[in-house]
């Protein structure tokens, strides 16, 4: 028997109890609908995770004030303004791969325009922070130098604020108010969206550094250069593990910090959080379609069992087929041919459920939804193996029947 007569002599077989072979296909289905669709969503997931750690930027550090001690009393980091200008001028000599390094003062206020109003987080940078961040202007401008040393009324604004005052049109020369400072918008800086904490990063005003420190923030948390954080972004190749020790090192010099002495700063490597957040997501793609696969090996093991069945109930005919000629293979090829035809059967309406149930989920749920090829592929692969390894011991046993036995079978 060939595999074409063995096909058809399987499908007849199958069409012969069709409600059983539907139910028996079930798990399949199931299985495999399961696979895909839970593959989508965390492949959805992982892409939605890597798009916001990249809008923080790639190889890219951020330095903090740490935690420093007055008078015998720690205070709490950040409660003081330890880093300055001049470090980051510092870490822009004297740190190989170095690419762009962007001090900045951070601070909150009240923006208005016209009868509209709104608050956000404002910012105080220099030539390098859009650099550092992987930031693109959208519409307008930046700042030249001459704004930047002069402390110019000059913004950038985000997104969100662009929509909150001036209904998503073009803000670029208009004249808003930031704490009842009139400031001339010359750029809109390209969306962002939120960042890996869930905050928008688009409701930003970026103001001139000197700026900030003069009329907007104030002289209390910009005495003598002082800046409230420093990102420093690196060349790509950098290992920024040894970029990151280096800093720390040079830092613990320009403060003259003994070595027993903790220090007066913090260093996050976004590059370290990244790679955490990504190796998260593909945990738990492998965590969901692990969980699936156990729909496809419920499923295997219903073909198992019904092959079985109907091994016991075909005895006669497999004994009548081997009393005519028909050899042990001959009977293995139509058996396993059977188990292989419900493992497909269940795969292509299994993809069709996975396929419908992601888009589903993508509409209804507002999920971010990716469909793989190869995950597809691979869910397909999959039922056919459960199919084969499943029908084998059935199909096995049916080709090692005795025929004498098979024919007196009652």
């Amino acid at each position: 028997m060939n595999l074409s007569d063995a096909g058809l002599s399987a499908l007849r077989s199958l069409r012969a109890n069709k409600l059983r072979s539907a139910l028996t296909t079930l798990g399949i289905i199931i299985g495999v609908g399961a696979v895909i669709t839970m593959l989508a969503v965390g492949e959805g997931a992982g892409r939605l995770v890597a798009e916001q750690l990249k809008s923080l930027g790639s190889n890219t550090l951020v330095i903090f004030p740490g935690t420093v001690t007055s008078s015998g009393v720690r205070l709490g980091a950040g409660s003081r303004n330890t880093l300055t200008e001049n470090d980051a001028q510092a870490i822009r000599e004297e740190t190989p791969g170095v690419l762009a390094v962007a001090p900045a003062l951070r601070g909150t206020g009240q923006l208005v325009y016209g009868n509209l109003n709104w608050s956000s987080v404002i910012y105080g940078i220099d030539a390098d922070y859009l650099p550092a961040r992987d930031w693109s202007i959208a519409r307008g401008r930046g700042f030249d130098a001459s704004e930047l040393r002069g402390g110019d009324k000059v913004a950038l604004v985000g997104q969100t604020v662009a929509d909150m005052l001036f209904g998503g049109t073009d803000p670029t020369g208009q004249t808003m108010r930031v704490k009842n400072v009139p400031f001339t918008i010359v750029g809109l800086l390209a969306p962002k969206g939120q960042n890996f904490m869930g905050q928008d990063q688009d409701d930003v005003v970026l103001i001139p550094l000197n700026t900030a420190r003069g009329r907007i923030i104030g002289q209390a948390q910009g005495r003598l250069r002082s800046v409230g954080h420093i990102n420093v972004k690196m060349r790509d190749g950098t290992d920024t593990r040894e970029a990151e020790a280096s800093i720390r090192e040079l830092l613990r010099q320009r403060h003259r910090l003994a070595p027993d002495k903790e220090d007066d700063f913090n260093i996050r490597n976004l590059s370290e959080i990244v790679a955490a957040e990504q190796a998260a997501s593909t945990a738990l793609s492998a965590l969901l379609a692990a969980i699936a696969s156990v729909s496809l090996l419920v499923g295997g093991i219903g073909i198992m069992n019904i092959m079985l069945v109907s091994v016991t109930e075909r005895t006669r005919e497999i004994g009548i087929r081997m009393a005519v000629g028909a050899r042990p293979r001959d009977i293995l090829a139509q058996f396993l041919a059977e188990a292989i035809i419900l493992s497909l059967i269940g795969a292509i309406a299994g993809l069709a459920l996975g396929l419908g149930g992601s888009m589903a989920l993508e509409k209804w749920a507002g999920w971010s939804i990716v469909i793989r090829l190869d995950a597809v592929l691979l869910a397909v692969a999959a039922a056919s193996t459960v199919g084969i390894f499943f029908g084998w011991y059935p199909a096995r046993k049916a080709a090692r029947m005795a025929p004498i036995d098979a024919l007196r079978y009652d």
